[in-house]
């Protein structure tokens, strides 16, 4: 957790509007004002100038100026160097002699040695006290958004049931009749409109079309399809609880549904199983729609009701 958090700190380091990253390949980091190491060692010599190092799993030998140096289950060596401050996760620090850190080392799981003339001039303190209280905050806070998310898909699905009953059932039964068509339309779905989306890029008129139709259209689709398939399964344990009970809309189907798709999400590829069903539904629906001009034929709602409502 606390590798995690650090990798997190660093990123954000380098997010910051610090400079171009250079990351480094087979061990060998390449210059830049960000230098980031992932199992090799960095060496900044004296006269360099460098606005941050981030290496994890290394040794970073550090001899000229650096602004922010970032070390996550590693070593940092500074000799006559110039760093303004150091987090330091699993990585010992040695400040050699002539070295100067202006501001404070943040550690955790780490030593610090001061050799001869060293200076640190802020602070050296262990930073897991202020993990541990950030975790304190984060988890509740993660929690509780986590659990408006569920409840606003709660919402979303009630609304879907009440709005288009006769849609959704039918959508149930192309996914119990026809699972092979409704997983090729789902593959279509994903696929297909991705060529769409280049080809009307390629256009003027077309690239604010192609925008609104991938980040409103094609998502809306996707979300409504998931939607659909959470209903379908909360209708198929229903089914199962109460055989025989017909419900006109199916609503206690939905919340049931969409709690056991967030169950679900313990293993992620249920739930994008589940929701390629759902989202191969509601496409075949609307293509036959199209393609007939005439609603989905009551048979198939009909069909559909009496097995998957419980």
């Amino acid at each position: 957790m606390t590798r995690f958090l650090a990798m997190a700190a660093a990123t954000l380091i380098v997010l910051a509007g610090l400079a171009p990253t250079v990351l480094a390949n087979d061990g060998q980091p390449a210059q830049g004002n960000v230098i980031v190491s992932v199992s090799g060692d960095v060496t900044v010599p004296t006269g360099d100038d460098l606005d941050a190092v981030v290496i994890y799993d290394g040794i970073a030998s550090i001899s000229g100026t650096v602004r922010n140096v970032v070390a996550v289950n590693a070593q940092v060596d500074l000799t006559g160097a110039t760093v303004e401050s150091i987090v330091a996760i699993d990585s010992p620090v040695t400040v050699g002699a002539g070295s100067v850190v202006g501001g404070d080392i943040m550690t955790t799981g780490a030593e610090v040695t001061q050799v001869g003339d060293a200076q640190v001039n802020g602070e050296i303190r262990d930073i897991g006290l202020d993990l541990a209280t950030a975790g304190l905050i984060l988890v509740p806070a993660l929690f509780l958004l986590y659990l408006g998310f569920v409840l606003a898909t709660i919402v979303a699905a009630l609304i879907l049931a009440a709005l288009a009953a006769r849609q959704v059932r039918a959508a149930e039964g192309l996914i119990t009749h026809e699972p092979v068509p409704v997983v090729l339309a789902g593959l279509i779905g994903v696929i297909f409109p991705i060529f769409v989306f280049v080809a009307l890029f390629l256009t003027i008129v077309g690239a604010p079309l192609a925008i609104a139709m991938a980040i409103g259209v094609w998502p809306l689709l996707a979300f409504v399809g998931y939607l659909v398939a959470a209903i379908w399964i909360g209708d198929w344990i229903l089914a199962r609880s109460s055989p025989g009970t017909i419900r006109e809309r199916p609503y206690l189907a939905a919340v049931i549904g969409v709690l056991v798709v967030q169950v679900m999400t313990i293993i992620p590829p249920l739930v994008w199983i589940a929701s390629l069903f759902g989202y191969g539904a509601v496409l075949l629906a609307g293509w036959r729609v199209f393609r007939t001009g005439s609603p989905v034929s009551p048979s198939v709602a009909t069909d559909v009701q009496a097995p998957m409502a419980g």
